[in-house]
C-alpha cells in the first residue's frame, strides 16, 4: 500500500509526547533505481504506483503513464559537480530533472486534509520539448499550458482548494512530464470565492467539453490566490441561499478573501423556488450576499449575467435578460460594490465572433465531434471549453480595469 505520510493531519507522537502535525508532501516522479539518496525525503511515484481506495497516493485506474531515466547516476554526478551549489542541493535538483513520468491521459490522487494548499510541479526534459497541461478535480485548469524546450525545467507553483479529503490532479498534453511534486498547506492563502449558476460552475468531466467559466478561472492568477467555486448548474440567487449554499461559503470565507456573485439565467424562470423579480427580489437576495461578505469583513463583486447566444438579423446579440442586467448594476451603485459587467464584455466578444465563429464559444458540437456527445448538441446559453476560458480572461481583464488590488497584481 502507497501510503503518504503526510496523508493525516496527525502523523504519530514525538518521544516527549507531542503531536506531529504534517504539512508537506514530496513526490519524485520516474523509475525506481532502488537506491537511497539525497530523494530520500520524497516519496518515490513510478508508473506502476497505483492509487488504493484505503488511503495513500498514485495513479487512479486507467491513467496512461510511461516513465524515464534520462542520464546514468554516474553521468549526473559529474553533472552535478560542475554546478555552482552546494553538492547536496545540486544531486537532489539534478535527480528530480533527470527522472519523470510522462501522463499521457492520467490523474494522480493523494489523500489530503481538507484545506487550501500550494502545489509546486517540477517539469521538463533534458532532451525533448515538452508541453503539460493540468487540471485539478473534474476539471479546473490551474495553470496556463506549461511549455519547456529540451534541457529546460519549469517550476510552477498554483494554489488549490481541497474538498473532500483527496486531492486529484490530471495531466495531459502531446509530451507531458512530471518530474516531481511537493504540496504545502497553505490555509492563508487569499480566496476568491465563487457563487453561481451552470455558465459558471465546474462541470463534470463526463459532460467535457461543457465548461463554465469559473472552472478556467485558477489560471488567470498566480499562486497567491486560490479560487473556490461553489457555482451549481440550475441554481438562482434563491435557491443557492434556499440550499444552504453561500451558509457554506461563509463557514469558510476568511478576512479579505473576495466573493463574486454571478446570477440571472434561472432568476428569470417562472417556478418559485427559482424565480425573482429584477427589481424586488432579486436585488433582495443578491444584497444578501453583499451583507454576508461584509459581515466577516470580506470583498464582495457583483458581475452581471453572461449572455446567452441569440443574434438578430443584423448581426448584433439579442439581451434575454433585460432588466436582470439593469438591476445588478443598480445594486452595484447603490452599494458601492466593484461590478464586473460581464454582459457588456460578452456581448462584445460574441459580437466580434459573429453567428457562426461563437457557435465555437457555446456548446455547438457535431454528431460524432466529441465522445461524450455522440449525438452533436445545439446549446446557445452554456460553453463549451473556448468560450469559458476568453470569459474568465474577460473577467481578468475586468479585476485590471477596476483595478480590485490586490488581486490584480496576482493576475498571470
Amino acid at each position: 500500500m502507497n501510503k503518504a505520510q503526510g496523508s493525516q493531519v496527525v502523523v504519530e507522537a514525538t518521544a516527549e509526547g507531542h503531536e506531529v502535525s504534517v504539512s508537506n508532501w514530496k513526490f519524485n516522479f520516474g523509475p525506481d533505481s532502488g537506491r537511497a539518496d539525497e530523494t530520500a525525503e520524497y516519496l518515490k511515484v513510478t508508473a506502476a504506483t497505483a492509487y488504493e481506495e484505503r488511503g495513500g497516493y498514485g495513479f487512479e485506474a486507467g491513467s496512461l503513464v510511461y516513465e524515464k531515466q534520462r542520464i546514468g547516476d554516474d553521468e549526473m554526478q559529474d553533472t552535478a559537480n560542475q554546478q555552482h551549489s552546494t553538492q547536496g542541493q545540486t544531486t537532489t535538483s539534478a535527480r528530480l530533472r533527470s527522472s519523470f513520468c510522462i501522463p499521457l491521459k492520467a490523474s494522480f490522487i493523494v489523500d489530503l486534509p481538507d484545506g487550501t494548499y500550494q502545489v509546486l510541479l517540477i517539469a521538463g526534459d533534458e532532451l525533448a520539448e515538452t508541453i503539460t497541461r493540468v487540471k485539478a478535480g473534474e476539471g479546473r485548469l490551474m495553470l496556463p499550458t506549461i511549455r519547456t524546450l529540451p534541457g529546460q525545467c519549469a517550476e510552477v507553483r498554483f494554489s488549490v482548494v481541497v474538498r473532500g479529503g483527496r486531492l486529484r490532479l490530471s495531466f495531459s498534453g502531446p509530451a507531458p512530464r512530471i518530474n516531481a511534486l511537493e504540496i504545502t498547506l497553505a490555509n492563508q492563502t487569499m480566496t476568491v470565492f465563487i457563487a453561481g449558476d451552470s455558465t459558471v460552475t465546474d462541470q463534470p468531466e463526463s459532460g467535457y467539453p461543457y465548461c463554465g467559466w469559473g472552472q478556467l478561472l485558477p489560471a488567470q492568477f498566480k499562486h497567491d490566490v486560490a479560487v473556490d467555486n461553489h457555482a451549481q448548474s440550475g441554481r438562482s440567487s434563491r435557491s443557492f441561499i434556499n440550499e444552504g449554499r453561500l451558509d457554506v461559503i461563509m463557514e469558510r470565507i476568511k478576512p479579505d478573501d473576495f466573493l463574486f456573485i454571478q446570477f440571472g439565467h434561472n432568476d428569470e424562470k417562472p417556478d418559485p423556488e427559482r424565480g425573482t423579480g429584477a427589481f424586488t427580489t432579486y436585488k433582495e437576495h443578491l444584497k444578501k450576499y453583499i451583507d454576508a461578505a461584509r459581515e466577516v469583513k470580506a470583498r464582495p463583486v457583483l458581475v452581471t449575467p453572461v449572455h446567452r447566444r441569440y443574434f438578430a438579423n443584423d448581426g448584433t446579440l439579442t439581451d434575454t435578460h433585460g432588466d436582470y442586467i439593469i438591476a445588478v448594476r443598480e445594486l452595484a451603485e447603490e452599494e458601492d460594490v466593484p461590478l464586473i459587467d460581464l454582459a457588456e464584455r460578452s456581448r462584445l466578444l460574441f459580437e466580434q465572433a459573429g453567428v457562426e465563429g461563437s457557435k465555437e464559444d457555446f456548446m455547438w458540437v457535431l454528431p460524432g465531434e466529441y465522445m461524450n456527445f455522440p449525438s452533436g448538441v445545439e446549446d446557445n446559453t452554456h460553453f463549451q471549453e473556448r468560450g469559458a476560458r476568453r470569459l474568465a480572461a474577460q473577467v481578468a481583464e475586468a479585476i485590471r480595469e477596476l483595478q480590485l488590488q490586490p488581486l490584480q497584481m496576482y493576475l498571470r
